[in-house]
């Protein structure tokens, strides 16, 4: 059936009384057969063709209708760390089990607005150096215990200082503490304006654990699932909370496991072995649409797969080599060949328009053979080596056809992914990275550029773009952060060591049995907020 059709036959049921739809749903649910049911309908007056779309829209509607149980299998194409601490976290893999085991005190909708998670709600001082929390109250540990102020000042007060080891501590910078008020409130003191702290606190890091905790391979969390099995590297299973604070989740179980392998990862999804894969290969794409029973989740954002030049070691500590390359990169072919045509043109820079900071008067950089000849002969360098893990090779092996045409020897160095966020990103001259779009532009670029980053990946250190980042976080004025964006994104169009050709769609696979995505662009499936709302449709 076309999409059109189904929409059109769900219209007639949803036009119906409600005591007429609860008759209707009943009906189905007994199993009448579709003969019997026009029999049925025609008694009560109504016409064969109005009976038939109602039979059909009945049908339809209740397939959409969450199922309690199953267990739902998730393959990730990569697992993460192993540790559930949330501090820690830096991938799909860690951000998926800790949507699943923990809550923060604020949640993203599918907008990036700040809604209230464990904290009912929330307000900014006048100049938004002092942000209130009022605590949700009811709420409860795995093990039964209350969710207390004491626990939600620990937790965020592990994210401040120089000795934290929070990879988001970047984010924090401006927090000097967390403070508790009242037994349902608590306070952060900034040492500087920050209008982007609702936001920063529903991204991946901020959990809530109990005070004190210590037990990082089975933490106490308030989350929609208990943990039931952990083997790091390997698998997770998580069984539903029933005393969830919000309605628990449909699932029994959910079940998270790694597969890297691309052709794999696919493979697991079409023979159900997975209802849901993250990373759908986009040559895939067109496998899995004409494919019945599996569907490809795709959602526009401003994620990006790049390459990084370490600027304080060669050959990326010369800019004319790192120009040299970005004048290299053939844009347009890298988005259509990699990505399947899903995603958009890059500029050197982590924004797009998926961000309402885009700045769109940043000069779009053009393939230019003639100007990367240019700037690799001045820079002395001939030849270089990059390393690539399994994602980020369609890219450079483009780059690298271009790199011949002006006579530079690009060599391609395919390594494993397993292990390699710790022995390879940071720490060899050339390689590839990959990001997730960021609720605000601020954030993404405190991440990944701002002078005392934790993952100032290229190890740009620009003292004009960290005083840039900090003007923005102090100001509401549209018009005023509109002129420092434009400025910090082209810094790092101009400057930085990162090339990003393209910015890509989300694009994830799963079985057309699954309901209740998400459409947050900040991850995989929906911004890693699957856990709590996915079920099986009825």
């Amino acid at each position: 059936m076309r999409r059109s059709d189904n929409e059109t036959t769900k219209t007639a049921f949803t036009r119906l009384s409600g005591r007429q739809r609860d008759e209707v749903s009943a009906a189905i649910r007994s199993g009448i057969s579709r003969r019997d049911f026009l029999a049925y309908a025609g008694a009560a007056g109504m016409t064969a063709a109005a009976a038939g779309q109602l039979f059909l829209g009945a049908r339809a509607a209740q397939a959409d209708t969450p199922s309690q149980g199953g267990t739902i299998r998730c393959a990730l194409s990569d697992y993460g760390t192993d540790t559930m601490d949330p501090q820690l976290f830096s991938s799909t893999g860690d951000f998926t089990r800790g949507r699943a085991h923990f809550n923060n005190l604020v949640q993203l909708d599918q907008s990036l607005t700040p809604q209230p998670e464990l904290a009912e709600a929330f307000e900014a001082n006048a100049d938004a150096t002092e942000w209130t929390f009022r605590l949700r109250e009811g709420v409860t540990f795995h093990d039964g215990s209350p969710m207390t102020a004491d626990d939600v000042v620990w937790s965020m007060n592990r994210h401040i200082g120089e000795e934290t080891a929070s990879k988001a501590k970047v984010l924090f910078s401006d927090v000097k503490a967390w403070r508790k008020v009242d037994n349902t409130t608590v306070k952060a003191e900034l040492s500087a304006p920050n209008s982007d702290l609702a936001s920063i606190l529903g991204t991946f890091h901020f959990k809530v654990l109990k005070e004190g905790e210590s037990n990082f391979a089975n933490p106490l969390g308030t989350g929609p699932y208990r943990m039931a099995e952990y083997e790091p590297g390997i698998r997770s299973i998580h069984t539903r909370n029933e005393d969830y604070w919000r309605e628990p989740p449909k699932p029994d179980q959910i079940e998270l496991f790694a597969i890297a392998d691309d052709s794999a990862r696919l493979s697991a999804l079409m023979s159900g072995d997975a209802e849901m894969v993250t990373n759908l290969d986009p040559k895939a794409v067109p496998m899995v649409q004409n494919t019945d029973g599996v569907t490809v989740w795709s959602v526009p954002s401003g994620s990006y797969t790049c390459i990084i030049c370490m600027t304080n070691t060669g050959p990326g500590s010369d800019p004319n080599f790192v120009l040299g390359l970005k004048h290299l990169l053939n844009r347009e072919r890298t988005l259509a060949f990699s990505q399947g045509g899903m995603g958009t043109i890059g500029n050197d820079q982590p924004i797009n328009a998926a961000y309402a900071e885009y700045a769109e008067a940043v000069t779009q950089r053009a393939f230019d053979p003639d100007k990367a000849r240019h700037y690799l002969q001045k820079s002395g360098v001939t030849s270089a080596e990059i390393q690539v893990p399994n994602f980020g090779e369609d890219m450079v092996l483009l780059l690298q056809q271009e790199a011949k045409q002006v006579g530079f020897d690009l060599q391609v160095k395919k390594v494993p992914s397993d292990g390699y966020w710790s022995s390879v990103w940071m720490k060899t001259p050339l390689h590839v990275s990959d990001w997730f779009m960021r609720p605000t532009a601020n954030i993404m670029m405190s991440l990944a550029f701002a002078p005392d980053a934790k993952w100032n990946e290229s190890q740009w250190i620009n003292e004009r773009f960290g005083q840039l980042l900090k003007e923005d976080r102090a100001t509401t004025d549209r018009g005023l952060k509109a002129e420092l964006h434009r400025e910090m994104q082209q810094l790092v169009t101009d400057e930085a060591g990162v090339l990003i050709p393209s910015h890509r769609n989300i694009v994830d696979g799963i079985s057309e049995r699954i309901t209740g995505l998400t459409r947050n662009p900040l991850g995989s499936l929906g911004g890693c907020e699957w856990p709590e709302f996915v079920a099986f449709k009825a």
